[in-house]
């Protein structure tokens, strides 16, 4: 029979996948190859240095059975020290912050992991620092192990002995351009390390997000003020041991919305679902492959799934409130889901049947000050709280008539998917404007909903 003793023996190996679509889009005549870390069994590059890191100390007697595991983490080296962790049968703790994905969070209790969440915005060196937190909690456990990603030499070694060989041998030799973001250090130092050593004249490229600071730091020598970014699990504040910039020929800073935008495509366009990192060192691969020919070979890491980022960029409802999606990707149906003017979601309508006291009291309760009339899920009318009080100050008898007799034009009808600048251009001689999904009214959007959307 052919099988695995356990999950451990399917890390590493991955595949290099060459990008068609896109290099073609952007007018990139070098050959580009995606080497898929998504495909570990912890869905990450970091699988490669939690069973590294493991090792290391279970050889030199530092972890003992029925250890504890504990790591600050944005996720990923958590999920891979913990596949280790279950199969070889220790506990873990993992430290994290507020800015990783609740499915990464999430993830990892399954796995059977307790998740500690620090605020993103502690300063390094102070007790509410994921760092300090996770380091203060190895003190206090017996039996523990704190790895410490960040500074262990078993981190870039694990690429120096298998990512680096793999990109080697799978391209026979002929890789030019090394592409992979700064996080620990670890997979930009380990794999460049191997690779120098196989062609010196290799290029290695790191893809850095705007706010972190290694591309100052490295071409400076100073260390700056870094600033918050929105991509996970790459960059840093401070240097770290694993990240030797010296061995690194150029940084690249991408901006967060190039980097999501990017992962989004690459889903998209070429079936690599992927996190924002990839999609930051996928920006770096592109604006070095523009000056390149088509002898050069251009490999770049895809770090991570996008299964761990379903409810941040690969969610348009997240992109929109962050001010991230692109004008023209702004529909109807994205303004209904996400309005926050404080208008009810859900449609609040009237028949033409109904009494005007009905429709009234109905509006006071639901807190609104225009409604659609209905018939039949067909737009007929529409009703002004302001037109019914100016009619009633005139005759308090139209409290017992029918909507009919009072309403006035409907409002218009477009379709769900209709984009934003055809709302905009509705509202502009209507007070409000209805959805239409499969020929059902299912929505409505007012001038106070579109207020933040970008012009």
């Amino acid at each position: 029979m052919k099988f695995y003793e356990n999950v451990l023996g399917l890390i590493g190996n991955t595949p290099l996948v060459k990008i068609n679509n896109l290099t073609k889009q952007y007018g990139i005549k070098a050959q580009v190859y995606a080497k898929l870390e998504n495909l570990n069994p912890g869905f990450s590059v970091k699988d490669r240095i939690g069973i590294s890191m493991i090792n290391d100390a279970e050889e030199k007697g530092i972890l003992k059975p029925g250890g504890t595991l504990i790591e600050a983490t944005s996720g990923n080296t958590g999920i891979g020290m913990a596949l280790v962790a279950a199969v070889r049968g220790y506990k873990c703790v993992f430290v994290m912050t507020d800015k990783v994905s609740v499915e990464k969070r999430r993830y990892l209790k399954a796995v059977g992991a307790d998740v500690v969440i620090r605020p993103a915005a502690a300063k390094y060196g102070t007790p509410d620092h994921y760092v300090e937190t996770a380091k203060r909690i190895a003190r206090e456990t017996p039996n523990s192990f704190y790895p410490d990603q960040y500074n262990h030499p078993a981190n870039p070694l694990a690429h120096y002995r298998t990512t680096g060989p793999e990109i080697w041998n799978d391209t026979e030799g002929k890789i030019t351009h090394f592409v992979a973001s700064i996080g620990t250090g670890g997979t930009i130092t380990g794999t460049s390390r191997y690779l120098k050593e196989k062609n010196p004249n290799i290029k290695v490229i790191g893809a850095d997000p705007y706010g972190s600071i290694f591309k100052q730091y490295k071409e400076t020598g100073q260390v700056p003020e870094a600033t918050p970014y929105l991509v996970e699990g790459i960059g840093q504040n401070i240097p770290v041991g694993n990240a030797d910039v010296k061995i690194i020929d150029e940084i690249i800073n991408i901006t967060d919305r190039e980097s999501f935008e990017l992962s989004r495509q690459l889903s998209k366009k070429e079936g690599i679902f992927c996190g924002g990192s990839t999609g930051t060192i996928f920006g770096g691969a592109l604006k070095v492959a523009k000056d390149l020919d088509e002898n050069a070979v251009v490999v770049f890491i895809v770090c991570d799934t996008g299964e761990h980022y379903l409810t941040k960029h690969h969610s348009d409802e997240w992109m929109k409130e962050k001010l991230l999606l692109e004008p023209q990707k702004i529909t109807a149906g994205l303004i209904v889901e996400t309005k926050n003017s404080g208008s009810p979601h859900e449609l609040i309508f009237v028949s033409p049947d109904e009494n005007v006291e009905a429709a009234l009291t109905m509006m006071n309760e639901k807190g609104v000050t225009q409604i659609p009339v209905l018939k039949e899920n067909v737009s007929v009318g529409s009703l002004r709280e302001s037109l019914i009080l100016t009619k009633l100050i005139e005759n308090r008898d139209l409290l017992s008539a029918k909507v009919s007799e009072i309403m006035e034009k409907g409002f218009p009808v477009v379709d769900v998917d209709a984009p934003a600048n055809e709302i905009k251009s509705k509202l502009r001689k209507s007070p409000a404007v209805l959805i239409e999904d499969f020929k059902r009214i299912t929505g409505i959007i007012t001038r106070s909903d579109v207020l933040d959307l970008p012009n």
